[in-house]
């Protein structure tokens, strides 16, 4: 297996496209902001606007269940197509899929910077994220 194919194959199974270490979400929403095992920072920008890459990604494929949900729905339904169910359908489909990709879209953006632009010794010097702190009980 290539070194390519093993970066998103790793992250298709939301682990650490790097070294396979996980886990790498501390829930469905939020990612870790490095990697457990290996320590490589997720987000390889100090600048921010790094997960752009991400959001595309959960677009795309958002569109492209869009695009197929209605094609299909058309072609079972065709000639009398139910419009109405259609236009619902999509829409329960426009804001489902996005919640389901979210952790995919962010480990398989990961695997695509690794890929054209590798490691760096930078990429694991200590994590620029502050941790949140925790919120003292009120008395």
């Amino acid at each position: 297996m290539s070194h390519t194919s093993r970066l998103y194959l790793r992250a298709l199974q939301l682990r650490c496209p790097a070294c396979g270490g996980r886990p790498v979400f501390v829930s469905w929403f939020r990612m870790c902001p490095n990697c457990p095992s290996c320590g490589l920072h997720f987000d390889r920008e100090p600048e921010g606007g790094y997960w752009v890459g991400s959001y595309t990604i959960s677009l795309m494929l958002t569109e492209a269940a869009l695009a197929t949900a209605f094609l299909l729905g058309m072609w079972v339904t065709w000639p009398q197509p139910p419009w109405d169910l259609l236009v619902y359908g999509d829409i329960a489909v426009a804001a489902i899929v996005p919640v389901l990709v979210f952790p995919y879209s962010k480990t398989l953006f990961i695997a695509v910077d690794l890929t054209f632009r590798p490691k760096e010794p930078e990429d694991y010097e200590t994590p620029r994220e502050i941790a949140p702190h925790p919120t003292r009980p009120r008395r």
